[in-house]
């Protein structure tokens, strides 16, 4: 019968007995933990001397004593010599020190688990009769993959020093946030959420989950950014666990700085989850690389809100950039005379991608001359991206992911 505990080993005595491949593959573990490891073998294969360099750790030149298990937490013995390593078990067994033996895991007092980690969670696996670690390492992934999946419960049932992440979820599907961002929204208690991104999510919490939305729609603000910022600060000051779930990048146009700001000045932990930002993933969507090698070896972004800046007005002129702009439906004729102005040719090829990877993406492709006519006669709305630059061009590299394009001439 076997018990599973949690053993802190930080700043305690770890003697490793060999100097072998195992103790090589398995020394890493204590080393991120911070033990006070010592290593006691007469040679070291050229893993273990790496590792043991790698880590600064003292090494003894030498067989290993039976004095030298005394004063140590955990004694992992791995000689490859089953008598050397049953001798050291029971050394440790009249010391009263656990010992990890390699050579029989069912004589040792100790068992290294098969373990993964999410976040602050540990599961670890290991056989209770019989040893078989390629079970114990096959379900391990299988948890993990749950685990970072989201599809498992890791939400806090206890309060803890409440905390703020500030979650990109990327374009929309689901299956595109990145693993990080799936267990944290599995950990939240309150999620504060965008009207993009992946909202199909949100549907997998649980009930008790506290869901605000504060979706921004052009022209109408119903929360304003001041009072989202204090939500987020009452929430973690609340020791609740708070996801800020945004749309693409919340350092992409997504006033993200200014959230982490806002914690930060109250003295609440936050963190940024980087998401998929549209303005790479809509454009790939429509088969639209930003770059593309004797095309584009540029790219500027732009957001349509506010005058158009000498830079933008620079990089619409520049044959071998890419101009993405976000935001800028309603901006599209200004955009387009301040191309026009800066001396960019009026067959410069427009890409609009409109509600990108969904399935009501569409796309309007034009040049700079037709684009805001083009642009009127497709009914072109928000979201949407606008891609500027030769790359736009139909057929320059990629077909649609969506076959619902709408092409003008």
């Amino acid at each position: 019968m076997t018990t599973m505990l949690g053993l802190s080993l930080t700043g305690r005595r770890v003697v490793f007995v060999g100097g072998g491949a195992v103790a090589a593959r398995r020394i890493g573990r204590f080393v991120e933990e911070g033990a006070d490891i010592v290593v006691i073998a007469p040679a070291l294969g050229d893993e273990m001397h790496r590792a043991v360099r790698a880590a600064g750790l003292t090494w003894i030149a030498r067989k290993a004593r039976e004095a030298d298990v005394a004063d140590a937490w955990l004694v992992h013995s791995a000689t490859g010599i089953r008598p050397v390593d049953d001798t050291v078990a029971g050394w440790c067994e009249l010391a009263r020190v656990f010992c990890v033996n390699t050579s029989t895991g069912s004589h040792g007092s100790a068992r290294l688990t098969a373990e993964t980690r999410a976040g602050d969670v540990v599961v670890g696996v290991a056989s209770d009769a019989g040893i078989d670690p390629r079970r114990a390492v096959r379900l391990r992934d299988a948890i993990g993959a749950a685990l970072r999946a989201g599809s498992l419960p890791l939400r806090r049932r206890r309060r803890a020093g409440g905390r703020v992440d500030l979650v990109g979820g990327g374009p929309g599907p689901a299956d595109l946030m990145t693993v990080r961002g799936r267990r944290l929204l599995a950990e939240a208690d309150v999620v504060v959420a965008d009207r993009l991104g992946p909202t199909d999510v949100l549907g997998e919490l649980d009930p008790d989950v506290e869901v605000i939305d504060v979706g921004k729609r052009p022209g109408h603000h119903p929360v304003p950014q001041e009072e989202i910022n204090a939500l987020l600060v009452a929430h973690a000051r609340a020791g609740r666990r708070v996801v800020r779930l945004k749309g693409g990048d919340p350092f992409v146009y997504g006033r993200g700085g200014e959230e982490v700001a806002a914690c930060l000045a109250a003295g609440v932990a936050v963190e940024v989850v980087p998401g998929l930002t549209s303005v790479v993933s809509v454009p790939q969507a429509a088969g639209i690389p930003v770059t593309h090698r004797g095309v584009a070896a540029g790219l500027h972004v732009a957001i349509g809100q506010g005058p158009v800046t000498d830079a933008t007005r620079a990089a619409l002129a520049d044959d071998a950039t890419t101009t993405v702009v976000l935001m800028g439906v309603a901006a599209l004729g200004r955009i387009v005379a301040a191309a026009r102005e800066a001396g960019a040719p009026a067959d410069r090829p427009v890409a609009i991608v409109e509600r990108g990877h969904t399935p009501q993406q569409r796309t309007t492709r034009t040049t700079l001359e037709r684009a805001v006519a083009d642009a009127a006669t497709a009914g072109v709305s928000n979201p949407a991206v606008i891609v500027i630059g030769d790359v736009a061009r139909a057929g320059l590299l990629l077909p649609e992911h969506r076959p619902t394009e709408a092409a003008l001439q």
